[in-house]
């Protein structure tokens, strides 16, 4: 059995999901590495969907399946993606995570390793507090939490402006929503799969 890695995320208009798909090819690059990619459920209404041109944004990734959160204990990595609300993790993410109360329970993600990214409006509207305040979560639950190193030479960037920071790869949206990620933040994602897929691969060994 290769080392089982599960990228878990929530996107509202595509940012997320397509830093997601670049984590997940950089997982794959690890030999033995089986990557699996699922969205967590969405609570809001179709009609606010439709209003905010999401839904139509969202058919682009409707073919990925739905995560449970049983299924988390069958991971030996899981890389969490959500968008920030306010320097905190989406409402989404946050009603995905309070259903794994009988995982904590059990242990059952002890020892795994956990790691996140994240998208925002702007340049400082909660790129760290939004996956340091998610790490809280994963510590309880007992996870080895893996970030993204200074040996990723993106993360100096400064002729550009990017998202990307030690504790996860993440990408600007602008306040339309309009900006897509560029090649160095998507470049830094495919860096963080890798990673957090080689460090899996080692710790199931031991």
């Amino acid at each position: 059995m290769g080392t089982r890695i599960q990228i878990v995320f929530y996107s509202m208009y595509g940012h997320v999901y397509r830093l997601a798909e670049a984590v997940a090819e950089g997982a794959r690059g690890v030999v033995g590495a089986e990557v699996t990619l699922f969205q967590v459920a969405d609570l809001v209404p179709d009609d606010v969907l439709e209003k905010s041109g999401a839904k139509k944004l969202r058919a682009a990734f409707s073919h990925i399946p739905t995560a449970k959160p049983e299924q988390l204990g069958d991971a030996d990595a899981i890389i969490f993606g959500t968008p920030t609300r306010f320097g905190n993790m989406c409402a989404q993410m946050r009603n995905f995570l309070d259903q794994t109360g009988s995982l904590w329970m059990k242990g059952s993600l002890v020892g795994k390793v956990g790691s996140v990214f994240t998208s925002t409006a702007t340049q400082h509207g909660g790129h760290e507090t939004t996956i340091t305040s998610f790490h809280t979560t994963l510590l309880h639950h007992g996870m080895v939490i893996v970030g993204v190193p200074y040996s990723e030479q993106r993360l100096m960037n400064m002729k550009e402006i990017t998202g990307g920071s030690p504790y996860g790869a993440g990408t600007l949206a602008d306040v339309d929503g309009l900006r897509a990620p560029n090649e160095n933040e998507l470049a830094i994602a495919r860096f963080q799969g890798k990673h957090v897929a080689t460090i899996a691969k080692k710790l199931a060994i031991l």
